[in-house]
This record gives C-alpha cells, sequence and structure tokens, in this order.
C-alpha cells in the first residue's frame, strides 16, 4: 500500500472509530434513542469524514514535501475510511435492542483498533502487545468520558 493511501487509511479508521464509538456511547447514555443514535452516526460519518480529510488535506500541503497526487490520495483515503468504519457502527444499531447494540459497537470497535494496532507494530518491527494496549486504552479513555457526559446531559431532560 502507498504511503499516502496507508496515512489516510489509518487516520480515518482510527478516527472513524474512536469518534464514532464515543458520539455512540455519550448519545446513548444522554438519550437512549435509536433514532438519534443513527442520526449522530450519520451526521458524523459524513462531516466528520469531510473535516478530517480536508485537515489531512492540509497538513500535506503545509510539509510542502508530498507531490499534488500525494496529496489527494491521503485526502480521499482519508475521508473513506472514516465514512466507511463509522458507518460500519449502524449495523448492530439498526438489527439489535439499543443496549445491546451499544455493547457490540464497542467490541467491534475495540477490535478493529487491536487488529489495526497489531498489523502497525508488526510493520515497524516493535511489540504489538504494547502498541494494542497503547491504543486501546486511549479509546476506552474516550468511551469511558463521553459516558459520563451522556449521563450527565441525561439529568437535564
Amino acid at each position: 500500500m502507498k504511503q499516502s493511501i496507508r496515512k489516510g487509511f489509518s487516520f480515518g479508521l482510527t478516527s472513524g472509530i474512536i469518534t464514532t464509538l464515543g458520539l455512540i456511547v455519550g448519545l446513548y447514555y444522554g438519550t437512549q434513542s435509536t433514532l438519534i443514535v443513527i442520526g449522530g452516526i450519520l451526521a458524523i460519518a459524513i462531516a466528520d469524514a469531510m473535516s478530517d480529510a480536508l485537515g489531512i488535506h492540509i497538513s500535506e500541503e503545509s510539509e510542502n514535501k508530498h507531490s499534488v497526487k500525494e496529496i489527494w490520495e491521503s485526502t480521499i483515503s482519508t475521508f473513506l475510511s472514516k465514512l466507511v468504519f463509522a458507518l460500519t457502527f449502524i449495523i448492530p444499531i439498526i438489527f439489535l435492542e439499543l443496549s445491546i447494540a451499544i455493547v457490540v459497537c464497542v467490541i467491534w470497535g475495540l477490535s478493529l483498533m487491536a487488529i489495526f494496532s497489531y498489523y502497525m507494530a508488526k510493520k515497524q518491527n516493535i511489540k504489538p502487545y504494547k502498541v494494542i494496549l497503547e491504543h486501546l486504552i486511549i479509546a476506552i479513555i474516550v468511551i469511558i468520558i463521553t459516558y459520563y457526559v451522556g449521563n450527565w446531559i441525561a439529568t437535564f431532560g
């Protein structure tokens, strides 16, 4: 895989998983509404994918060391990977009872993070458990914080 595509893919995958999990957990505990959770996923899949793609695009341009083609490869791979990975979280929400779907989404997201972290560590010849642990801890912190924010927001309703 070309470096420019790998960069966009890894950024989109990671951001798509962590951002979407945070959103799902926060919205669920704040609203208990399937419709709102699905709407949130759709909104973040589109808006945040576009935002992150533009962010990668500008970041790559600012380095002044990439070709126009490489910049666009990173931009498009960021957008597509973020969009696709975020949208995968809709599947359990649609087909399962919401409280079960949230657990499935968390397991799905953390599993994807672990698999990608393992792959990345192996490519860099570093011990996978350290990379996996570091990335999962960050994702879990996001989930915990958004859980508490969702519960706090629920107190206003």
